[in-house]
């Protein structure tokens, strides 16, 4: 009788849930395909040519692989565009001009091997040479000038694996020359308005310290210009396309960012002769300089200069939001035309040489966003391209800023959507972490957060401390705290929080991230296996002290500011056990799926090999996936939509949500291992 009694409520429970969840799910938008959201139907990346004839923008080839296309601005519409790229394997995810208006550049590797090497594609003929074509060679720091058009500066480690020299290379020849030797603590090159590299971003190997460098010409001796103690930049330590972002016109000072004594970063003018600080060119007290691709050869910097004069006209901050600090009275009213032009955010992709015809990016949370042409001279601006038109007919999630409170009563900011047509109350929740894990989270469409929030999911995003972005302090207080310190717990108090709250279900959470954002989840399924229901792991180290011994020769010098800032695993055994979940295996308890790249120069495939083979040995359950023609992600088409099909199922599994089935998809290397 007692036994049927329980049988009977145990059969309304169940009921009750399962009406509870069918109720929620009859309320969320309809399921949308993969392909909806990720499929060959997306423009972007619209760049108007120094001359202001063209526009070029990246768009799928007929096969679905991102390549180059221009048009000609002001062409009849019978005039088509054209595809002026053949990439048909891993796609381009970024080009520029070259100011011979005639040729497109862009990186590539091979199969993700980050042996990047420089393409010139030539406008009219579409032929495409590789202007670096040696074995194992790395290209990186490129660098373009107005007045030497057939002509480019490229880092390359051609010499020395370790460092990268300044190589000068004809577009027109192919000719390739060392122009300046590495004495081997350089990161980073900056040319001079003659297109000679006069200033250099070092890294000391011995104290981490950030040095900025110059000489006076091209046959003077190098001289040490203002040196950072470690930690004091407010930027990740020899970044130094942010550093270092451009000379005057006379070449007698620089535009410089950093934190100058203060904890936010800001532009300043420095004296090119005495490292003197002559003016703070823009500072926000509550935001650093936003540092996203945008602003072409400045990318690393939104720092708007008059294309001819230099003349800085804008700089742009970011703290949960961007916003621009107009400092050019000539452009204020295009700035207030711009701002009005289309709701959200913009930020400007490319203008002319004359600086009076630029391509602009607008985005917000919930909408994909355009590409427009403005014309400073009219005023007027004009529609180039919806970026994804086909799903401007779908509704799609808010993404809201959120501050929560961490055990130690420091703020930390987070990113928060919620699926859209149900009540925020005991959802399953995804934290996706992001990776670096020195770069933040941004405010913005997310294609992954919105795929899961459609399947009704809410997705929580940390910036937790050592995310850069949010000040020299909050940057520098994840020094030492990796997997059971600040910078994990950072991430289980935002998920309590949301627990606690009552909008998500704690026996419902699941943790996801690649490169740094997968260790955080293998770090969450080991240091608070309680927390966790599940966990995906994209090329995730697992043992730090392997991680660090095989990073690639190139990161000579990041190797040690990794063991400034993560702390010394290669020499403290007993920190290494500490933070490596791989001594940790036993504890897991969630299920966990781990995808990862062959060739991944960075996080090589033994992390991945090491942490499965100490679960199976614990008899613990892990999905392997493997990708032999990926590195350190995963960029081929039919590989993303693979592994984003069995994330799906993963979560829906584990979490209850919304599903597309995976099904295997021609083309894709993808093994189970």
């Amino acid at each position: 009788m007692i036994e049927k009694y329980f049988k009977t409520i145990l059969t309304a429970v169940v009921v009750l849930v399962f009406l509870s969840t069918f109720q929620a799910y009859a309320e969320l938008p309809e399921l949308l395909p993969r392909q909806t959201f990720f499929g060959g139907q997306t423009k972007a990346a619209a760049k108007i040519s120094p001359n202001g004839k063209y526009i070029a923008y990246l768009a799928p080839s007929p096969e679905g692989i991102f390549n180059v296309w221009i048009k000609t601005r002001g062409s009849s519409e019978k005039e088509a565009d054209r595809m002026v790229t053949e990439d048909k394997t891993r796609g381009i995810d970024d080009y520029y001009w070259a100011y011979d208006n005639r040729h497109i550049l862009f990186l590539k590797d091979s199969d993700g091997d980050e042996n990047f090497h420089v393409y010139a594609t030539d406008i009219e003929s579409k032929t495409t040479k590789d202007l670096t074509p040696f074995k194992e060679v790395k290209s990186q720091n490129l660098l373009l000038d107005e007045d030497f058009p057939h002509e480019i500066l490229v880092g390359l480690n051609k010499r020395d694996k370790r460092h990268f020299d300044m190589h000068r290379i004809n577009l027109e020849t192919g000719s390739v020359v060392q122009e300046t030797e590495n004495p081997g603590d350089v990161r980073w090159w900056l040319a001079d308005a003659d297109f000679v590299v006069r200033a250099a971003v070092a890294l000391n190997p011995t104290d981490i310290s950030t040095i900025l460098r110059v000489r006076d010409s091209a046959d003077k001796p190098w001289r040490d210009l203002i040196a950072w103690p470690f930690g004091e930049t407010g930027l990740l330590e020899g970044y130094g396309s942010e550093i270092a972002v451009a000379f005057t016109p006379d070449g007698n000072a620089l535009y410089v960012q950093a934190a100058f004594e203060e904890d936010q970063t800001q532009l300043a003018k420095v004296d090119a002769k005495t490292g003197k600080v002559l003016e703070i060119v823009a500072r926000n007290p509550n935001a650093s300089i936003w540092n996203m691709p945008g602003i072409t050869l400045y990318d690393n910097a939104a720092v708007l200069f008059q294309p001819k004069t230099m003349k800085v006209q804008a700089v742009g901050f970011y703290y949960l939001q961007s916003q621009w600090q107009v400092l050019d009275p000539s452009i204020n009213k295009d700035f207030e035309i711009l701002k009005n032009i289309r709701q959200g955010i913009f930020y400007v992709e490319s203008r002319d040489l004359t600086g009076q015809l630029w391509t602009l990016y607008y985005y917000s949370d919930n909408s994909t966003g355009a590409y427009y042409f403005y014309d400073g001279n009219s005023k007027k601006a004009e529609l180039l391209f919806e970026t994804a038109p086909h799903l401007a007919k779908y509704t799609f999630a808010q993404m809201k800023p959120e501050i929560i409170k961490s055990r130690d009563g420091v703020e930390v900011p987070c990113y928060l959507t919620l699926p859209v047509g149900v009540e925020a109350k005991n959802l399953p929740m995804v934290l996706l972490i992001h990776g670096g894990p020195w770069a933040r989270d941004n405010w913005g469409f997310n294609g992954i957060v919105q795929l899961l929030a459609n399947r009704g999911y809410a997705v929580l995003q940390v910036n937790y401390r050592a995310s850069t972005g949010f000040g020299k302090k909050y940057l520098n207080a994840g020094n030492g705290q990796w997997g059971v310190g600040i910078m994990q717990n950072d991430v289980t108090d935002a998920a309590k929080w949301f627990i606690e709250k009552g909008v998500a279900d704690p026996k419902r959470i699941a943790i996801m991230g690649a490169s740094y954002g997968g260790y955080a989840t293998l770090a969450g399924l080991t240091f608070t296996p309680d927390l966790y229901t599940c966990g995906i792991a994209l090329s995730g180290p697992s043992h730090m002290k392997t991680n660090v011994e095989a990073m690639p020769a190139w990161w000579y010098l990041i190797k040690q500011r990794w063991l400034r800032r993560m702390g010394n695993v290669l020499e403290d055994d007993e920190l290494n056990r500490r933070i490596s979940p791989y001594y940790h295996a036993d504890k897991i308890k969630a299920k966990l799926l781990i995808f990862h790249g062959v060739n991944d120069p960075r996080v090589k495939i033994e992390e991945s090999n090491q942490i499965v083979n100490a679960m199976r040995k614990n008899q613990k359950e892990v999905v392997y996936v493997v990708y032999p023609d990926e590195g350190h992600g995963i960029s081929r088409p039919q590989n993303f939509m693979d592994a984003l099909g069995r994330i799906e199922e993963f979560l829906a599994k584990h979490l209850g949500g919304r599903a597309e089935p995976w099904q295997k998809i021609p083309g894709c290397s993808a093994e189970l291992r």
